[in-house]
């Protein structure tokens, strides 16, 4: 490849220039592996693949020991997919985490473990793809390693793209044995990954990764005992490779829209989206929640009521989020991601929100009234910011309530719902809609939620008799718990069920509960049923396995039509949830360290700074980790904690703290009237920080500081903390992770229906 392709946009013109220059010469003469062969090929591994480039000594080195080092990492720990940046370019480039040799590795791996436990079977899966640079290529190879294998792939219809929750939703429905999704969520351009699916629908747990990162070690020991490792590839027409099922199912819309109908978009809320005065605007962003979302709406008989933003599939995410100014000054390309609700400061230190300002909702929303609701998606459709245009009057009062916004012009704001926020109201809403309809008194209720999501949430689950289980940070912890409840549902029916959260406390849900809400902060939901969900071949669930853009907006916009009604705006609406439910903890945050440039185009020296991050990401980790294990196993006090604390940090004060506790995946400190979580990021070289409360200025400022702190031990810290233990500390947090996971596990077997019906 001796050019590279051109664009109207140049700031995607010098993304891929800077690539290209940035790509040694002998990655761009490679011709590794030829997808464009449509027929039956082998790719052939070999053992000089394993071992480091070398122009003289070693001229076919990929360093694939190096790449599965850190792969294999990552799949430990990974929260969502194993994710990382890919050359957009030479996607078989196998010095970036995500590669096309990687992806064959993995599918071939998870392939191999699939016939070994399921021997002699029928074996159905599903794939499926957003619009992100190289999906549509990366999809081809998964179905086509597939079929070499002997299992059949379901494909959507012409291979189009599809959301993640509808490849995880006709997971269940269909009973198949899983799926493989192509998306790195609402990342970077060049970000990619692929998003395992178990027979569940459900994200695959640690242990599940690594049954076939596994497999892998396994495949590269061959390679160097044999010298080589045949990898079979079929032909692109392969009749394993299915995409009639799908195209009969319209891709699943229909069912899927039949599963709506039973849940959130039942008459009480289809009515109120079609009484809908001012239309709602939808911001695909990517322009791949379209295709389908535009279907379901149509199918409810409600796409009249919504307007569209960003149709057209765009990789690039119509430079949403893109930058040619680095947040240090300097002129370059800079991603700030597709995450509408990520916050950074300019260089005079001011607040703004960076993928925002790139919806150009200055021009964009001019003609629409305020009041306007812009409901906000990303790539891959699971995750929903809501905005409301209202007018620039208001500001004290969105002041006060903690509703960030951005400045349209001298008469408008754009109001920005957190997830804590928005969800909060959601929930409310929905529980009166079930109230209103005598439904809610059928079940006692519980919810699912992560601990970094809003104190408010439990509040007002305290307030409404709704019991909430408190998970770690991802949506697999969420459909772990509801396997859980499910199990006991069906061995314990006549009995309350009991489970712990992840804070160690026992929690009764009661007889026969049914979930009100499943989510977290960043942005993803679920909603349960009132009557269990059931697969084609009689599985029961009481809510899918995945986040849910369009359940969230169909809650979403029966609320805002209610509203309308009754002319109030939404932020309105969240000051009375917070009044009717006497919520305290009003005000939430989040602080994102990120301690790399991710759009750095050299992959060498993005490599180093990563590592680099990943040191000062885990040494942040490690002061707090610490002392919650530590406290836990008795060898500190609360006191001795906040004495640490209080020495470490003279401008916070920590003497109302009433606990620390290690929560999975960080550490949460609870106090009177806050709570603070830091978290190391599971999929990269950042820290989370963040903070509910009473009080907007106090938990920025803990947030903020404790977030950004070096993790530099101090002699008090060392005092009670000595060498053996910081360093086992993170082993010692991995099994009391695990038991929480595998306590009350739903370890049912899957069982391979008969498809007879589905084929």
């Amino acid at each position: 490849m001796n050019s590279i392709k051109t664009f109207t946009n140049e700031l995607e013109n010098e993304l891929f220039k800077s690539v290209y220059e940035k790509t040694p010469e002998y990655i761009k003469n490679s011709n590794l592996i030829d997808f464009s062969n449509k027929g039956k090929f082998i790719f052939d591994l070999k053992r000089e693949h394993l071992l480091p480039y070398d122009k003289d000594k070693n001229p076919q080195g990929l360093n694939l020991n190096e790449w599965f080092k850190n792969y294999a990492k990552e799949a430990e720990v990974s929260t969502a997919g194993i994710r990382g940046p890919q050359n957009i370019l030479f996607p078989y480039d196998t010095r970036f985490p995500i590669n096309l040799v990687g992806i064959i590795l993995a599918t071939l791996a998870k392939a191999l473990v699939a016939k070994e436990k399921y021997p002699n079977k029928k074996l159905l899966k599903i794939a499926g793809r957003e619009v992100r640079y190289n999906s549509d290529l990366f999809l081809d190879a998964i179905a086509r390693i597939q079929a070499a294998q002997g299992i059949e792939t379901l494909l959507p219809t012409e291979r189009k793209t599809i959301p993640i929750w509808l490849a995880s939703f006709l997971a269940f429905k269909l009973d198949l044995l899983g799926g493989e999704y192509i998306t790195s969520s609402h990342g970077i351009s060049v970000k990619n990954a692929t998003k395992d699916l178990n027979s569940q629908g459900s994200q695959y747990l640690p242990e599940e990764s690594m049954e076939f990162v596994n497999k892998i070690k396994e495949i590269f020991s061959l390679t160097e005992q044999n010298g080589h490792y045949e990898i079979k590839i079929s032909a692109e027409d392969n009749p394993l490779i299915n995409t009639e099922i799908m195209a009969r199912l319209d891709d699943g819309v229909n069912l899927y829209v039949e599963y709506l109908k039973s849940g959130v978009a039942k008459d009480f809320n289809l009515n109120l989206i079609k009484n809908i005065k001012d239309k709602i605007v939808i911001e695909g962003v990517g322009g791949s929640a379209y295709r389908t979302l535009s279907r379901v709406l149509k199918k409810l008989n409600v796409s009249d009521k919504f307007d569209w933003f960003n149709t057209e599939e765009d990789p690039f995410f119509h430079s949403i989020g893109k930058y040619n100014v680095s947040p240090k000054g300097e002129h370059e390309f800079y991603d700030y991601s597709v995450d509408a609700t990520a916050t950074a400061k300019k260089q005079n230190g001011d607040k703004f929100y960076p993928v925002i300002e790139t919806m150009h909702y200055d021009t964009k929303l001019k003609d629409y009234k305020n009041g306007t609701c812009v409901l906000i998606t990303d790539p891959d459709h699971d995750r929903l910011t809501v905005t409301q245009k209202e007018s620039s009057a208001n500001i004290s009062e969105l002041n006060k309530l903690g509703i960030d916004y951005v400045k349209l012009d001298k008469d408008s704001v754009l109001a920005v719902f957190t997830a804590n926020q928005a969800f909060l109201m959601l929930m409310n809403f929905y529980t009166q809609q079930l109230k209103k309809e005598g439904l809610w008194k059928n079940h006692p209720r519980f919810m699912i939620k992560t601990t970094a999501s809003a104190k408010s949430w439990d509040e007002w689950a305290k307030a409404n008799d709704v019991k909430v289980i408190n998970v770690p940070v991802g949506f697999k912890e969420i459909a772990n718990i509801m396997k859980k409840v499910e199990l006991k549902l069906e061995t314990e029916p006549d009995n309350d069920i009991i489970l712990n959260d992840v804070f160690s406390n026992p929690i009764n849900i009661g007889k026969n509960p049914r979930l009100i809400f499943g989510g977290e902060e960043s942005g993803g939901m679920i909603m349960g049923c009132e009557d269990l969900i059931t697969s084609l071949h009689g599985r029961k669930a009481v809510a899918m396995r995945e986040k849910s853009a369009t359940e969230a907006i169909i809650v979403a916009s029966a609320l805002i039509s209610k509203l309308q009604t009754e002319n109030k705006t939404l932020s309105q609406y969240l000051d009375e949830t917070f009044e009717s439910n006497k919520i305290i903890s009003k005000y939430d945050t989040r602080v994102d360290i990120a301690y790399y440039n991710e759009s750095e185009p050299d992959i060498e020296k993005m490599k180093l700074e990563k590592i680099e991050g990943e040191e000062k990401r885990t040494k942040n980790d490690l002061f707090y980790l610490t002392m919650a294990i530590a406290t836990k196993e008795g060898k500190m006090t609360l006191a001795d904690v906040k004495n640490v604390l209080n020495n470490t940090f003279s401008n916070l004060k920590f003497d109302d703290m009433t606990d620390i506790k290690f929560v999975g995946d960080g550490t949460y400190l609870d106090f009177k009237d806050k709570y603070i979580e830091i978290r190391p990021s599971g999929t990269d070289a950042k820290t989370k920080a963040y903070g509910g409360g009473l009080d907007k200025k106090v938990i920025e400022n803990f947030a903020t500081t404790l977030g950004n702190y070096s993790g530099e031990r101090t002699d008090l810290h060392k005092k009670f903390i000595d060498d053996k233990f910081y360093k086992n500390a993170k082993d010692i947090a991995m099994k009391y992770y695990l038991e929480f996971v595998k306590k009350d596990e739903n370890n049912t077997p899957f069982t391979i229906p008969d498809y007879k019906n589905l084929l």
